[in-house]
């Protein structure tokens, strides 16, 4: 696992390459789905996920007509933080997340086989797959032999 290491001065050190980062040389390694861990440089606590959500800000803000997070999903998402027993939001956004890039992908792999099968056919398995996967992820329920409750947003 890669280190970065994030300094006072908000300066982020690639311990594996000897140099300074910025947030979109991180959205890249990303991209090509390299892990790595960000550190605090004196404290060594895991500042991951705070880059992480910096890094979703920063390419929000860079495109505005490719945003992600309308200004009504985000209320909701504080809403949820705020609710007595917060629902398992973040296990049904990554699932869902999983599900939607690994069908994309698929997507994208019979156009370029010439589509072995008739658009009609491949959009049936799709529908298909997306019913298991909500039978699946509704009946994993807190208590139903998933993984519980304690996921937060």
């Amino acid at each position: 696992m890669r280190v970065i290491r994030k300094y006072a001065n908000r300066r982020l050190y690639d311990t594996e390459q000897s140099r300074y980062v910025t947030l979109e040389d991180l959205r890249g390694l990303i991209l090509d789905e390299v892990p790595f861990r960000v550190e605090d440089a004196k404290s060594g606590e895991d500042l991951t996920r705070t880059i992480l959500l910096s890094i979703i800000i920063e390419q929000e803000q860079a495109d505005g007509d490719a945003q992600v997070f309308s200004n009504d999903l985000l209320a909701q998402f504080i809403r949820v933080y705020d609710m007595a027993h917060p629902l398992p939001l973040s296990r049904y956004l990554e699932q869902g997340t999983k599900l939607m890039l690994e069908q994309q992908q698929r997507m994208q792999d019979q156009w370029q086989q010439a589509l072995r099968h008739s658009p009609m056919d491949l959009m049936r398995e799709m529908a298909e797959e997306n019913m298991r996967f909500w039978q699946q992820t509704i009946g994993q329920g807190p208590g139903a032999g998933g993984k519980g409750g304690d996921d937060k947003a």
